[in-house]
């Protein structure tokens, strides 16, 4: 089964923000994924409310947003009203990750974990069936660009097989360093959604680059 291409807005020409929006739009890409930075859970700021308000309206796409904020509970409703469907929170930046996964699903979207190179997979056991989506982390959060950890693909192995032994139906999102030297790797070892930033919006063609990581 193919896997599904969530291109990494951060990536994207700022400037030309609508144009490249409509580029991926019109492309076989599959998600939207937005990176929203506070500066403080990790050291860079991105963009914020108004940019998840104006890209929902460039498409129809499903927006995957990806909070890398402290307190994320303080923040959800917003982004939940934003027109947001998935919404990815660390499980590193609170201690109301039950709060934030039920309040999601109240509003009937997709709730996903994002967790960092460092953190042990063995921390998602108690959350693995409550949520749709682990977004595992290839790199350090916090800028674009960066090389793929190769201790990676023995994370996403072992969160696999956790997946597996817990009979949960959440989709593996690998974000950060997927380039076309590594997807065939990610998707053998379980991978169901590949977060590409820099391959895709640093290439010639858009369109030849996400139909790459689709094969």
């Amino acid at each position: 089964m193919s896997v599904k291409v969530s291109p990494s807005i951060l990536a994207a020409d700022f400037a030309n923000l609508s144009l490249e929006c409509s580029k991926i739009d019109k492309s076989n890409a599959d998600w939207f994924h937005l990176d929203v930075m506070d500066g403080l859970f990790v050291p860079n700021i991105s963009f914020g409310m108004p940019v998840v308000k104006t890209i929902r309206k460039l498409t129809k796409k499903p927006l995957d947003v990806h909070l890398m904020i402290v307190e994320p509970e303080k923040y959800v409703t917003e982004f939940i009203n934003l027109g947001s469907d998935i919404i990815t929170v660390h499980i590193e930046a609170t201690n109301n990750l039950n709060q934030i996964i039920n309040k999601i699903h109240e509003s009937s979207l997709k709730a996903g974990i994002a967790i960092n190179p460092e953190t042990p997979i063995s921390e998602l056991k108690e959350y693995i069936k409550k949520v749709d989506l682990i977004c595992l982390m290839g790199v350090n959060p916090g800028f674009a660009g960066q090389k793929f950890i190769e201790s990676t693909t023995e994370r996403l192995k072992e969160l696999k097989q956790l997946i597996i032994t817990s009979e949960s139906n959440a989709l593996i999102e690998v974000d950060g360093g997927v380039n076309k030297d590594n997807f065939q790797d990610l998707k053998s070892n379980g991978a169901d959604v590949l977060v590409a930033g820099s391959y895709i919006f640093n290439s010639n063609d858009y369109d030849t680059a996400i139909n790459t990581l689709k094969l």
